[in-house]
């Protein structure tokens, strides 16, 4: 490999080699050719060792032809940024003005101006100067001027605690919950998919049996036009929610006639959503219930719908006119004329398309408004209850390629390449997830306004949050559109972190990192250092030699669960449904099978052993055997799991319904499309009314209060 090459590379934070785990510790090596296509996404050239020195150069230079950086992202009790000057200024002239951001009060800093080092260029000879706050400011975000002679020069000072938000357990011990997929919430009164009311109800439900916490699919928009694209984690903008959600007959100027009873019912009954079905039938409810409001312009309820327009106005916007772009492509099929401008957010024809489609455009906003306004309802519902966390939001890593994010600021997102993961024991060959990932220089140019915003828009209504993949904080895999070999980008990860923690506390908002998968070394103590919580899963906490950790190994900043969504429920997991799915899609080898089966067999006798090392079985459900395969599945298993869980030293517990009602559907299959099986689809077995009084609920509650 070119040397130059290489040190380009690496100065742009493209990894030229990565390790991996899949039966045993393996280094991959980038090629030349990918390290240049990546190089090329960043905006420099590497074709030749001429064109790299020169980009080289470029970046050498870059600090010291600008003043200041745009943003500084510092914690409290170390502030300071960095300035350069040309030899024609005398620091000791500099002074330093900051105001909390958009109040324009400005007020003079104490601060320590020191000498760094010095660069020289053809005629002008410039110097660094670091910059040491003296005042203790709180935390937050700062404007920054800085005068010296006639100039003034202006930044952001991002000032962040050094940890995140503390939760507050109020005096109780240790802390337990559910997590739910939204979607899958069965009811006798919801449209066919879980809804907003039903999330009400689940608050209620978990308030009568003690619980704080109920954990969500993330609940952002997705494609208005293909409602099939189901999955949570490949949304259109990660600042808006899902409309799919609204309960319709819950919308003010709703009317009886507006259900489609045939539809509804139909899709009710089914086991798997049908997610055409439904979306279609809310919408078509929605536009009928839209067009009433829009004749009563001194309701309160359309001036709320204005409020909202203002409030949220820009993106907003670039949300309704993006979808009423694509929904146009997709009726009229006329992709010639509608291409584009779904190419490019700033085509001029734009203009024209939001005058001829201004009713449709406000509708798409209106959605937006009903879905904010309905978990809202939910928040109001959760301290009425006085749950001690509420909702626990989940971050997903990216957004879709073919998303309003990307539309309308395609220079933030990394050209012609998406995020994925590199092999593992679970997935040899790799994922191609195809998701946007942010520029981390075009970021930091934004002063990392588009992260921030996504992080406010799930924090809100939420008392915890998890963030997928947060190893992408620190690096990101990232794959070719057209390729299937990868390597890792790398951001600032103290910068993120700061402005996490930073974001966690202004929005008294608990975060948890999901870190399962190929994780850097020193990356969770990273974690640990800044107050985040991890995931504590049964099924992946365990010893080198596959044992299962015991409750005493778990951490307290665990929120620790029997399993997650891309894992099969209990019952699936014991009977190894997804080694059998996995085989018939042949997406591992007969013998990759076949030593597949006999490992969870011997999973199976570990978990049994552990349940027993630990006492937690049922008095009345006592283990009988070592229920080898095709000797059934163990009476009061979900119980001993649970009450193991609980068992945990972990501040907070989740269980998932689909273990305790014994689902043998898995939601998720990682590494597979809907072509190949029903992701996201899968309905609970129990309606929401009947779940409180069945014996199944009541004796996994009794388990599980037992401990905490």
């Amino acid at each position: 490999m070119s040397e130059l090459l290489y040190k380009l590379a690496e100065k742009l934070g493209i990894s030229t080699s990565f390790t991996y785990v899949v039966k045993s510790l393996s280094t991959n090596y980038v090629s030349e050719d990918l390290l240049r296509f990546f190089i090329n996404s960043m905006g420099y050239k590497a074709g030749n060792d001429e064109e790299i020195q020169h980009s080289l150069d470029r970046i050498e230079k870059s600090r010291w032809l600008k003043t200041l950086e745009p943003i500084y992202v510092v914690q409290q009790d170390n502030v300071f940024f960095d300035i350069v000057l040309s030899n024609k200024y005398s620091s000791n002239d500099l002074q330093v003005f900051y105001a909390p951001e958009g109040s324009n009060s400005f007020s003079l800093l104490d601060v320590m101006v020191s000498e760094r080092q010095s660069w020289q260029n053809a005629t002008t000879l410039y110097t660094n100067y670091l910059i040491t706050v003296k005042n203790k400011l709180d935390f937050g975000y700062y404007d920054i001027k800085i005068k010296i002679d006639s100039k003034e020069y202006v930044t952001k000072l991002a000032v962040a605690p050094r940890h995140c938000y503390h939760l507050d357990k109020k005096g109780k011990n240790k802390l337990f919950g559910f997590t739910v997929q939204l979607y899958s919430l069965k009811s006798r009164r919801n449209w066919g998919v879980g809804d907003f009311t039903d999330l009400i109800n689940m608050v209620d439900l978990v308030a009568d049996s003690g619980g704080d916490v109920i954990g969500l699919n993330p609940l952002n928009v997705l494609l208005h036009d293909y409602p099939e694209n189901a999955s949570p984690y490949a949304s259109i903008s990660r600042l808006f929610l899902n409309p799919i959600y609204i309960d319709v007959e819950k919308v003010p100027f709703y009317e009886d006639a507006d259900k489609n009873l045939d539809v509804v019912n139909n899709a009710r009954n089914r086991d798997i959503i049908d997610y055409t079905a439904v979306y279609n039938a809310k919408i078509q409810a929605l536009q009928k219930i839209y067009d009433r409001l829009m004749t009563h312009p001194q309701d309160s309820y359309y001036k709320e719908f204005q409020k909202f327009k203002k409030i949220n106005a820009e993106e907003l916007n670039k949300l309704a006119v993006y979808q009423s772009i694509y929904h146009q492509r997709a009726i009229t099929g006329d992709w010639g004329k509608y291409n584009p401008m779904l190419d490019s957010s700033v085509n001029s024809a734009i203009g024209k398309f939001v005058e001829e489609f201004s009713d449709e455009i406000d509708f798409f906003k209106f959605l937006q408004f009903e879905a904010d306004r309905q978990l809202n309802l939910v928040e109001k519902k959760i301290k009425e209850r006085n749950l001690i966390i509420g909702l626990y939001r989940d971050l997903p890593v990216g957004v879709s390629k073919d998303s309003v994010e990307v539309w309308g600021d395609k220079y933030l997102y990394m050209q012609e390449s998406g995020a994925g993961a590199p092999p593992d024991s679970n997935f040899p060959t790799g994922q191609k997830w195809g998701l946007g990932a942010f520029n981390p220089f075009e970021l930091k140019e934004r002063c990392y306004k588009p992260f921030i915003q996504i992080l406010r828009a799930n924090m809100r209504y939420a008392g915890a949050i998890r963030i997928d993949h947060v190893m992408g904080l620190s690096r990101l895999f990232l794959i070719p559109d057209q390729g299937k070999d990868g390597t890792y980008l790398a951001y600032n990860v103290q910068d993120m972190l700061n402005i996490v923690a930073l974001e966690s506390c202004l929005n008294k908002c608990v975060v948890v990192g999901e870190c399962i998968g190929n994780v850097a070394e020193g990356f969770v103590n990273l974690l640990k250092e800044r107050n985040m919580y991890s995931l504590g899963v049964f099924k992946e906490c365990r010893k080198n030699d596959g044992d299962f950790c015991a409750p005493d190994e778990y951490e307290e900043k665990y929120f620790a669960s029997a399993g997650t969504h891309d894992m099969p429920p209990l019952k699936a997991w014991w009977f190894g449904s997804e080694l059998s799915l996995m085989r018939d899609l042949k997406m591992v080898s007969q013998e990759d099978t076949y030593n597949n089966f006999k490992w969870r067999e011997h999973e199976r006798w570990l978990l049994l052993n552990a349940m027993d090392r630990e006492g937690v079985w049922p008095q009345d459900k006592p283990r009988k055997g070592d229920y080898l395969f095709g000797e059934g599945y163990p009476e009061g298993i979900e119980e001993a799991v649970h009450s193991y869980m609980a068992k945990t030293k972990s501040e907070v517990l989740l269980l998932q319904p689909e273990d305790i009602f014994q689902s043998m559907k898995i939601q998720n299959l990682p590494g597979t499309d809907v072509d190949k099986y029903p992701n996201w689809r899968t309905k609970l077995p129990v309606d929401i009314e009947d779940m409180a009084a069945s014996e199944a609920y009541q004796r996994n509650l009794k388990a599980v209060k037992k401990w905490r």
